[in-house]
C-alpha cells in the first residue's frame, strides 16, 4: 500500500486551533464499519452507546512541558522538543536549527541550562543536561507545553489545563492522548454508574506521533517507539468482558496501541507489565483486543490514518472522513470524536 491511498484535502479551517468551551460538548460521529453506517451525535451521547459491563481503557500519562528554546554556542537560534526523558540528566529530544548541530556540541537553553550534545541517532539527538535540578524539574520551571504543530499559536494557560485529560496522573508524554480531552468528571462518573468498567493504560505519547510517513510505499516506514505499562487490574477486566458479553472500547489510539502490542508480543494474552513498542497497525492487522475505538480525526497521510483504516476498513473511514468534512466537524487534537465498531 502507498502513503498517497491515506491522503486527503482538508480544508485548514476545520483544524480546530481552540478547545471548545466545555470538555464534553464536542461532536461525535459514530461509525457502525460492520453495517457500513454513519450516524452523527453528540459527545454528550456517547453513554447511550454502551452497555453494563463494557470496558473502556484509558491512557493515563500525562503531558510534560517538553519545548526548550535558547542558543548554540556559536550563537544560533534553537528549539529542543524533548522525546523521552532517559535519567535525571538524559534526554532523547528533537532539535529544530538552521543547521543540525553535531555531537560535541554545546547548548545554553531558557539562559541557565547547559546542555552538551552527546550523540545523534537519525532525527533524535541524546542531550546531557548539566545542572543541579533533574530534567523533570527543570522542564516543568523552564519548558513550554508542546502544542502539536497544526495548531499556530503560542501555548496559554488555558492549554496548560485542557492539553491534560482529567484523569491523567503518570508523567511522561510530550503529546496529549486526545481522544480522552472530551471527557470531564461528569461523564466518567454518568459511566460508572451505569456498569462501564473504566480501567487505565499508560503510554507516553512520543513526538513522532506528528512525524509525517515520507516513504512512498508504507511498508518502508520505521515506526516511532513509546514506552507503555499495563495494570494487572486492566488485564482482570478485559479478561472478565471477553468471558462475559461486556466489550472492550479503547479511549484513543495510544490505548489501543498499548492493548495490541501487549497481546502481539505475548501470542494474543493481553499481559500485565511494561515494555516498549513500535507497533505498526495498517490494513489487514488482526485486532487481538480492542473490538471499539473512540477517537478523533487524524492528520492525512499519518499512521494514525492508517491505524483507524485497519480497524474500520479504508472505504469505510474515507467515507467517514468526507461526511466529517461536508459537515464541518473539528478535526485534531481539539477537534470533535468519532466512535467506531470494529469490521469483523
Amino acid at each position: 500500500m502507498k502513503t498517497q491511498d491515506f491522503d486527503f484535502n482538508l480544508p485548514s479551517e476545520l483544524i480546530a486551533q481552540f478547545p471548545t468551551e466545555h470538555r464534553s460538548s464536542s461532536r461525535m460521529l459514530y461509525l457502525d464499519s460492520c453495517n457500513n453506517q454513519l450516524q452523527d451525535a453528540l459527545f454528550a451521547d456517547l453513554p447511550s452507546y454502551l452497555r453494563p459491563g463494557d470496558v473502556m481503557v484509558f491512557n493515563d500519562t500525562q503531558v510534560i512541558k517538553a519545548r526548550l528554546t535558547g542558543n548554540r554556542s556559536s550563537g544560533g537560534r534553537v528549539e529542543v522538543m524533548v522525546e523521552r526523558v532517559l535519567d535525571d540528566q538524559h534526554v532523547l529530544a528533537f532539535i529544530r536549527a538552521s543547521h543540525a548541530p553535531k555531537a560535541g556540541s554545546q547548548l545554553l537553553l531558557a539562559d541557565c541550562i547547559d546542555v552538551t550534545i552527546e550523540a545523534r541517532d537519525d532525527m533524535l539527538y541524546t542531550l546531557c543536561f548539566k545542572h543541579e535540578k533533574s530534567v523533570t524539574e527543570l522542564l516543568a520551571c523552564y519548558g513550554q507545553l508542546p502544542l502539536p504543530p497544526y495548531i499556530d499559536r503560542p501555548a496559554t494557560t488555558l492549554d496548560e489545563a485542557r492539553y491534560q485529560t482529567v484523569y491523567a496522573k503518570n508523567t511522561g508524554a510530550v503529546a496529549a492522548p486526545t481522544a480522552g480531552l472530551h471527557f470531564d468528571d461528569n461523564m466518567l462518573e454518568k459511566m460508572r454508574a451505569m456498569g462501564v468498567i473504566i480501567a487505565y493504560v499508560t503510554l507516553h505519547v512520543g513526538a513522532g506521533t506528528f512525524q509525517p510517513v515520507r516513504v512512498e510505499h508504507i511498508a518502508e516506514h520505521t515506526m516511532h517507539s513509546e514506552t507503555f505499562h499495563i495494570p494487572t487490574a486492566t488485564v482482570e477486566a478485559v479478561e472478565q468482558a471477553q468471558n462475559s458479553d461486556g466489550r472492550i472500547l479503547a479511549v484513543g489510539t495510544t490505548s489501543l496501541r498499548a492493548l495490541e502490542a501487549s497481546a502481539s508480543a505475548h501470542d494474543g494474552q493481553l499481559t500485565a507489565g511494561y515494555g516498549d513498542t513500535d507497533i505498526f497497525i495498517t490494513p489487514g492487522y488482526h485486532f487481538q483486543v480492542v473490538e471499539r475505538l473512540l477517537t478523533n480525526f487524524h492528520l492525512p497521510r499519518s499512521t494514525l490514518l492508517m491505524l483507524v483504516s485497519a480497524f474500520a476498513e479504508m472505504d469505510n473511514i474515507r467515507r467517514a472522513y468526507q461526511h466529517a468534512i461536508t459537515n464541518q466537524y473539528r478535526f485534531f487534537s481539539y477537534g470533535d470524536a468519532m466512535l467506531i465498531e470494529r469490521k469483523s
